[in-house]
């Protein structure tokens, strides 16, 4: 594997890490059809672990079977796949070496009562990630929840980890809890904050919500209008959170949500395109659609990132 200069320049941005975390995120950023352009398209499922498992694939029933999701990845040539542990195990020997996989080493689920203070538990680790041969590790943190602060000091000791057994770390950074309102959680200067956070822990990826045009903090709001910040179109918030993230420096993807129309999916990677994101992780929107569909839509999306669409 040959990095282009392209990712040579991404991987520049990440001046204290050892080879092989850089050899990793190397890997990602070099898989598939978007390979080598600094674009990422990655499939995450762990849904099932937040919403169930008839919520998550019911609509699909192929995709209750784990070897589903791995082969939908490898055949739509996407960058990476993204799940909990025993998903990965169920598919590691067989798929072994076919695409980057990132462990996700913390879950929550719809069951828990705690609104004000939600959080998530370990439920693997480093050692996991590198028995089964995987790239990086994921983790979600909720800025904003009573509980933030432990999460926060639980990724910095598995980052630390990670880092130096030369695996990549990415953050799912979702803003949610204490005194946040639902609008709140996906407003622009709450989401770029949230962002902000992901990379002062020290993540190598990014991942958040497409932000709103909603202000979420008071405070904030005085500076977004005295600096006339422009939030007013969706490649303009993107553009906002890549800055966010030490000026581009860090990769940042975008997740796709809950299901949407097509046109609302290849709009929103559209605008992640023209505001200097790096990519999509796009689960339901996927996985729940038949596979033939699923291909289709990817390939469009992937034909957005290149240019092409």
């Amino acid at each position: 594997m040959k990095a282009t200069q392209k990712v040579k320049r991404i991987l520049d941005g990440y001046e204290s890490d050892n080879p092989g975390t850089k050899a990793n995120l190397a890997r990602i950023l070099m898989q598939g059809r978007l390979g080598g352009t600094g674009k990422l398209v990655i499939l995450p499922v762990d849904q099932g672990f937040e919403h169930g498992p008839a919520r998550s694939f019911a609509p699909n029933p192929d995709a209750y079977d784990p070897h589903y999701h791995f082969s939908l990845a490898i055949e739509a040539g996407l960058s990476a796949y993204a799940a909990p542990l025993g998903m990965i195990e169920a598919g590691a020997d067989t798929f072994a070496g076919a695409i980057p996989l990132i462990l996700k080493v913390n879950s929550a689920n719809s069951l828990a009562r705690d609104k004000a203070g939600p959080t998530q538990a370990v439920t693997a680790s480093v050692r996991d990630a590198l028995r089964l041969g995987c790239s990086a590790i994921g983790f979600t943190i909720y800025p904003g929840s009573d509980n933030a602060y432990g999460m926060m000091e639980e990724i910095g000791a598995m980052a630390e980890e990670a880092r130096a057994h030369g695996l990549a770390v990415v953050v799912w950074s979702y803003p949610r809890g204490g005194e946040l309102t639902k609008e709140a959680e996906t407003a622009i200067d709450i989401c770029a904050y949230a962002a902000h956070m992901a990379a002062l822990l020290g993540a190598h990826i990014i991942k958040v919500k497409p932000p709103t045009a909603a202000l979420g903090l008071d405070a904030a709001k005085k500076v977004y209008e005295a600096q006339k910040i422009d939030v007013a179109t969706a490649a303009a918030r993107i553009r906002h959170v890549v800055q966010s993230c030490f000026a581009g420096r860090r990769i940042v993807v975008f997740s796709g949500g809950e299901a949407k129309d097509l046109e609302g999916v290849y709009n929103e990677a559209r605008a992640i395109r023209d505001g200097g994101g790096n990519g999509s992780i796009i689960g339901r929107n996927t996985f729940q659609r038949p596979k033939a569909d699923a291909l289709a839509m990817l390939d469009q999306i992937i034909k957005i990132y290149q240019g092409k669409a």
